[in-house]
């Protein structure tokens, strides 16, 4: 007598069908929301609001507000995989968008430290002619 002997048919059966069962439950559980991505992005636009990116980079706050509205209809119609990338594009132009405003924020400070050195130099050439 051998020591393992086969399953039944049937118990092979059953075993196939709950195999099949579990491949198929898992094939259609869903892929949860990116609620870490969509409050990443909101984040991001939220800081962009506050560096006043509407003012000095309005395309791209915009194309951030329209990436995460995208982003949070493709979560109502059960696309996970392609709202988290809707959402982490939105964070992406949400952060451009404060990086440009905070570049023109940099380049008006130095076009004005330019001018007031600019306007240093000339009144102490004055003074200096003045003196002499």
């Amino acid at each position: 007598m051998h020591a393992f002997s086969p399953l039944p048919a049937r118990s092979r059966l059953h075993t196939a069908v709950a195999l099949i069962g579990v491949v198929l439950l898992a094939g259609c559980a869903s892929t949860p929301p990116p609620t870490a991505s969509l409050q990443a992005a909101q984040q991001a636009i939220a800081r962009a609001e506050q560096n006043e990116a509407g003012r000095y980079a309005p395309e791209q706050l915009a194309e951030a507000r329209v990436q995460l509205a995208t982003a949070n209809t493709a979560v109502t119609q059960d696309k996970m995989i392609a709202a988290k990338q809707m959402a982490e594009q939105s964070r992406v132009e949400a952060d451009l968008a404060s990086a440009k405003t905070a570049d023109v924020k940099a380049n008006a400070v130095n076009d004005e430290m330019r001018h007031s050195t600019a306007t240093l130099v000339e009144e102490m050439q004055r003074n200096a002619g003045a003196q002499q």
